[in-house]
């Protein structure tokens, strides 16, 4: 079995890393030329500010009494510059916000794996192409520019990362020292002639990074007064910094600013994912070289946003976000970040138009550079005779457009020669992406015959040893020699294959990985056979009955990843199985109660996902409905005659209702101490903490009897749960260890229902009592419904209260009772344990019906494996890499999370068992018996 175990593992780590190697791989490529426009350029200087967390509306739209909200911006673009809109894409987070505004290419999904801060991927970028960049603001996001520079020539100036503290009073002030030290910044150059020198050359960028907004929103959402007074300070902010710029120059005329956002924010205060609150940010460009507002009569977008903001009269000019880079290079004149993939938006520039058509030029020839670069790096790992390059950009079709538009330059057809050059640009980006994608369809039918062989030899493995289908068979020693001969040939052919190639050494994994699994299939021949006589002599319609229910399962709970609502219907499906099977006729009270949990149960999918609105007093009934359930259990426990029992041993349960009554009370305080913006108590933070730490040891301490260990455990979690609630989701474990508890029970009932073993007594049997191996039965076909109700209920753990597989239906409120000062790692801990809680109580059950039903883990495991490896399939092939991100996101998180399914299974099933079965002893007090 060991071997066995690391053989799966192994695959299916195979299969989880594939899909970064063949979907998600980092498209940036070097040995680029860098290009610059031959002009001089029409400003000396760029100042960018970014205000971190700032949405579209928030900026444009007028107050209720039809006042700007930022009157300066408000008045430069309808008096000195453009505005527009400019589109982020998702994941909406500050870093590849940043990566996007400042280099020009979008950040791929490969840089989350590296980590978040740091520069995962070498790049260029504006600020590396500059003579000077000085920058001030956050921590976070000012130092990987910084690192990636080449030089010493990009200087940053940062606060303390605490200083991003969500429960603070105001975040506003991260913006005011933003202010303040840039003015004390030229201040300080009057009297400092290398700085002052310095600051008078051309190619400067001075980015000044305002998190303000961003945190503002987070601790009070978008619609608060607290980030729409921070708007006003910006705009206040900007006014002063301009103005002193204009003056410190002498009001040359050669200074251009940029305003914008690195990403928006939905209403409910979280970003990461692709609403269109998250998308949609302002862009407005002033100063040297850029046009003045443009009147028009009218103009159509697909949103009505220009009535809202009174914006019908002044021409929108919107950009996607990359197309940011190539704006600002061009404005100072410095050369097109090397990786950019942004179209230069020519409508912002108030030059000649040979200017415009030169820069086009240039931009051409820069996104043309990489398309070449990638396309010789496939050539090189492909053979000849196979390589097929990409037919619309083929060498003569790049020579004449280059050609074309010189001339037509040289001509002074200008229009003609931007068209062309807009027309090389979309060419050549799609040919990047053909050559990266090149061995997709490849590489991904290698896996998928895989992933078909691995399931199909774990059904065989399931069939020989856990069940009486088959006798077993002796191996015909001839023919798996030839056997081996045959696939060891194969598996030499496919690597001489991929060496004259010269692949990367992963693509020998994937192409060879096949060979050895189903060479594994065909030596069990035999079973095969036997399965096949015995299936066909069963009923027929029997047979694909059940394949037909294991196909809809199945499909449930596929569907289930991308609708909440099929565990509704799952749910009520599984309210009827008592009456299906009969098994109500034999306990009814446990038929009805299981039937009236199931649907109590169903209620939560169709519930809106968790953190949209906080509901304090949710919590808290939560709380006191735990503390009611506890005192009638505990009540029916004194009552309970168990010879085995130590009343003593029920003081735990004293504690653990404590410990729930404290939690209940510590988030109705946390929270409207934060709502009257007082910060996180230190006395509620240290008792939170207390309680994550001492509820898994109280635990230990409980009995091992079945219903007290279960009963406790439930009490454990809950009292960290509730800690990190904000809704409804806090009555979400009451609903599901219901359900367990009742689960348990009639899978008693169906064993009886089979004739498959007698009742043992539940009340008395004991988690610790050594399992027979020799007691444990042989699979049942009742077997494969009882590791598909596990699945089901994992699944429902998991998306019961909101889809965890998207960044932004999480909240940070959830965790403010523990730490309001950003820190990522931390932040998602406590989340992951928030949503691993759920995990804990359904694999208890489980482990307690493997148990009493005398079935060894193993068999049940397998039978598990099999089913979430079918559904992984499914999301191997639903993996995208192209729309919206959040699709993208949601459909690796998909596979992953299925593909870690069963990893993570086997982790829950060692918890499971040390929870149930582990017990700390304490010293106790010997009684004496009075005479």
């Amino acid at each position: 079995i060991p071997v066995f175990i690391l053989a799966g593992l192994l695959v299916h780590c195979v299969f989880l890393v594939s899909i970064f190697d063949i979907y998600f791989t980092s498209p940036l490529v070097h040995g680029m030329t860098p290009q610059q426009t031959p002009l001089p350029a029409p400003a000396k200087r760029l100042v960018l500010f970014v205000a971190d967390g700032l949405r579209a509306d928030s900026l444009y739209e007028l107050d209720s009494n039809g006042t700007p909200r930022a009157p300066y911006l408000r008045g430069i673009l309808e008096n000195n510059g453009s505005w527009g809109i400019s589109h982020t894409r998702v994941p909406t987070e500050s870093r590849p916000g940043h990566v996007a505004l400042i280099a020009g290419f979008y950040e791929d999904v490969s840089a989350v794996a590296k980590g978040w801060k740091e520069n995962p991927v070498e790049f260029d970028s504006v600020f590396n192409e500059s003579k000077y960049t000085w920058s001030w603001g956050s921590p976070d996001i000012l130092p990987m520019f910084a690192k990636g520079a080449t030089g010493n020539h990009v200087y940053t100036f940062c606060y303390a990362a605490e200083s991003e503290d969500f429960g603070a009073e105001d975040a506003a002030k991260l913006d005011i020292w933003v202010f303040d030290h840039v003015k004390s910044f030229f201040n300080s150059s009057r009297s400092n002639q290398t700085l002052f020198s310095a600051l008078n050359e051309e190619k400067v960028v001075l980015f000044l990074h305002l998190l303000g907004i961003d945190t503002n929103g987070h601790a009070h959402r978008p619609n608060s007064r607290e980030y729409q007074e921070n708007i006003k300070q910006v705009d206040e902010g900007v006014k002063q910094i301009a103005s002193l710029i204009d003056n410190f120059y002498g009001n040359d005329g050669k200074t251009a600013f940029i305003l914008t956002s690195d990403h928006g924010m939905t209403d409910w205060g979280s970003h990461g994912a692709g609403h269109p609150s998250e998308t949609l940010t302002p862009l407005i460009v002033w100063g040297a070289g850029v046009n003045y507002p443009q009147k028009v009569t009218s103009q159509s977008f697909e949103d009505n946003f220009l009535k809202e903001w009174k914006l019908e009269n002044l021409k929108r000019l919107d950009v996607n976000q990359a197309d940011i880079a190539p704006l600002m290079a061009s404005l100072i004149g410095v050369p097109f970040p090397l990786n950019s993939v942004g179209t230069l938006p020519l409508e912002y520039l108030n030059t000649s138009a040979l200017f415009k058509a030169e820069s086009m030029f240039t931009n051409a020839v820069q996104v043309l550079e990489q398309f070449k670069v990638k396309m010789s790096q496939k050539k090189e790992t492909t053979l000849s005779i196979l390589f097929t390059p990409f037919k619309p950009l083929s060498a003569s079709e790049e020579i004449n457009f280059l050609k074309k538009i010189r001339l037509y330059i040289q001509q002074q057809k200008y229009d003609e020669a931007v068209s062309l050059c807009k027309t090389l640009i979309n060419l050549a980006l799609e040919g990047l992406s053909y050559y990266h994608t090149y061995d997709r369809l490849f590489l991904g039918l290698c896996i998928a015959v895989g992933f078909v062989g691995w399931t199909t030899y774990v059904i065989l493995v399931i069939i020989k040893a856990h069940t009486n289908l088959t006798p077993t068979v002796p191996a015909n020693k001839k023919t798996s020699t030839v056997l081996f001969c045959g696939f060891a040939s194969a598996g030499m052919i496919i690597a001489f294959f991929l060496l004259i190639q010269t692949c990367p050494w992963t693509y020998y994994i994937y192409c060879l990985l096949p060979v050895p699994v189903w060479y594994a299939v065909v030596k069990e021949i035999p079973v095969i056979q036997d399965l096949a006589t015995n299936v066909l002599s069963l009923h027929i319609g029997q047979s694909i009955g059940f394949l037909l229910v294991c196909i809809l399962g199945i499909e449930i709970l596929v569907f289930s990843f991308f609708y909440r609502s099929a565990l509704t219907v799952g749910l009520l499906v599984f309210a009827g199985w008592p009456v299906m099977t009969q098994l109500w006729i034999q306990a009814k009270t446990k038929a009805l109660i299981w039937t009236l949990l199931c649907v109590l149960l169903a209620i939560f999918p169709l519930m809106p996902v968790v953190g949209r609105e906080p509901n304090i007093p949710l919590v808290v009934a939560a709380g006191l409905l735990t503390l009611l359930i506890s005192f009638f259990s505990l009540a029916s426990l004194r009552k309970s005659e168990n010879k085995y029992r130590d009343n003593e041993d029920l003081k735990v349960y004293f504690y653990q209702m404590f410990s729930v009554a404290l939690s209940t009370y510590v988030v109705g305080s946390t929270h409207s101490s934060l709502k009257i913006k007082q910060g996180l108590p230190v006395m509620n933070q240290i008792i939170s903490w207390m309680t994550l730490v001492s509820s898994p040891v109280l635990l230990l301490l409980s009995p091992t009897f079945l219903f007290e260990r279960l009963f406790s455990i439930l009490l454990s979690l809950m009292s960290t749960y509730l800690l990190l609630s904000t809704g409804y989701e806090a009555l979400f474990p009451l609903a599901l260890f219901g359900l367990m508890f009742v689960w348990i029970n009639m899978e008693q009932e169906a064993l009886q229902h089979y004739g498959l073993s007698l009742k043992p007594k539940l009340a008395v049997f004991n988690f610790t009592c050594t399992v027979d191996i020799t007691q444990f039965r042989q699979l049942h076909l009742d077997d494969v419904r009882r590791s598909f109700f596990f699945v089901f209920f994992i699944v429902t753990a998991f998306f019961g209260t909101g889809n965890i597989a998207s960044i932004n239906s999480f909240d940070p409120a959830s965790v403010y009772c523990f730490l309001t000062v950003f820190n990522p790692f931390m932040m998602g801990g406590l989340l992951l344990l928030k949503v691993a809680i759920p995990f804990v109580l359904v694999s208890c059950a489980f482990e307690a019906v493997q148990v009493t039903t005398q079935l060894s883990s193993k068999s049940l495991f397998l039978i598990v494996l099999v089913i979430s490896d079918i559904m992984a399939l499914h999301f191997f092939f639903l993996v995208k890499d192209y729309g919206s991100w959040l699709d993208i996101g949601t459909s690796i998180s998909h596979y992953v999370l299925v593909m870690s399914l069963t990893i993570f299974m086997m982790v829950m099933n060692g918890l499971a068992q040390l929870l149930t079965t582990q017990r700390l002893g304490l010293p106790r007090r010997s009684k004496h018996h009075s005479m």
